[in-house]
């Protein structure tokens, strides 16, 4: 009696998957209303969370037994399909990834043509006035463009750790490129995140509303690694602060995978005392932040009110310098 109930339930989740419906939570064998509501309440909104659980953590999540949450995890990697594929499958699925344009083509260029990418983390670090700010703000006004205009029809999230957001600059933007001023706010969430806990439970927000139907292409921290450098100082807690920042990137890095994100980040810097010749200038975060990003730009101030970003790393670009210029209207070549 138990196989055919079993059969059932597989019967089921191909019937979804054939259909091309969105798998939920509820489902999955075991898992009603109530329980997915607990599930939810964890944090967790997506397939993908729930498949990569053990059982114990699922148990003790939604209150349900050992074999139910086995079974539940099981089904979710079967719908999920986890594993292998070949290289020809894959390049088909990243065929529907989102870029939006940053407003300078130079910029653009040094990030593969088309602007910043979709389920990607693109770290952009540099002294104070290096334009960080400024190139993520010209991006949240720039995600609500159209596609064939270089934005993804979408909205964005703007997670701020130091009170760098602000609405006039928006406005200045948007009206720049002949938006409507009002309407470009209003489609920018903006947090205010007081310490690194709060940074982190927020990103929890982002997929429940992203589940709640708002169309969130474009998630902005600026700065990435305030807080946990003022919380964990010296180097005494060193280790405890990477570990934890290794942890909040990898929830970043799975959040910009699971809905098609692009993911912009600013980090601070701090001079390298052991540098004798050329610039001194490193990212904070050490190597836990650079192999998490996977563009990441350094940029600096250039001669004549220009900014130069170089490209340091990258899975598929090569290392290259380009000029851009902040003007009302945000990034922006010369001469625009």
């Amino acid at each position: 009696m138990a196989k055919k109930v079993d059969d059932s339930d597989e019967e089921v989740e191909e019937k979804k998957i054939e259909e091309g419906k969105e798998p939920q939570l509820t489902d999955l064998p075991g898992i009603g209303p109530a329980v997915a509501a607990k599930i939810e309440a964890a944090g967790i909104y997506d397939l993908m969370s729930l498949a990569v659980m053990s059982p114990a953590t699922l148990g003790d999540i939604a209150g349900v037994g050992p074999a139910v949450a086995r079974k539940a995890i099981q089904a979710a990697r079967n719908m999920l399909n986890l594993g292998f594929t070949d290289g020809a499958e894959y390049a088909k699925k990243r065929e529907n990834i989102i870029y939006i344009t940053t407003g300078s083509k130079n910029l653009d260029s040094l990030l593969g043509g088309k602007g910043v990418e979709g389920r990607a983390i693109t770290e952009a670090f540099g002294a104070y006035g290096s334009g960080k700010t400024q190139v993520g703000l010209s991006l949240a006004v720039n995600v609500q463009l159209p596609l064939e205009q270089g934005g993804a029809n979408g909205k964005c999230v703007f997670i701020d750790t130091e009170g760098t957001f602000r609405p006039v600059r928006i406005k200045q933007i948007a009206e720049k490129i002949g938006a409507n001023s009002e309407k470009v706010l209003k489609n920018i969430f903006v947090a205010r995140a007081f310490n690194s806990d709060h940074q982190i439970l927020l990103l929890e927000k982002i997929g429940e509303m992203i589940k709640n139907g708002e169309p969130i292409k474009l998630l902005i921290i600026d700065s990435l690694t305030a807080h946990f450098r003022a919380e964990y100082a010296g180097r005494g807690q060193l280790a405890d602060r990477q570990q934890k920042l290794n942890k909040y990137l990898h929830d970043l890095m799975k959040l910009a995978e699971t809905y098609n994100l692009a993911v912009y980040v600013t980090n601070q810097v701090m001079a390298n005392p052991a540098q004798m010749f050329g610039d001194p200038t490193v990212a904070i975060g050490g190597n836990i932040v650079g192999h998490a990003s996977t563009y990441r730009i350094y940029l600096r101030r250039g001669k004549q009110g220009s900014r130069v970003a170089k490209m340091i790393d990258s899975p598929n670009l090569p290392e290259n310098e380009i000029i851009f210029y902040l003007t009302e209207g945000g990034a922006k070549d010369e001469g625009e």
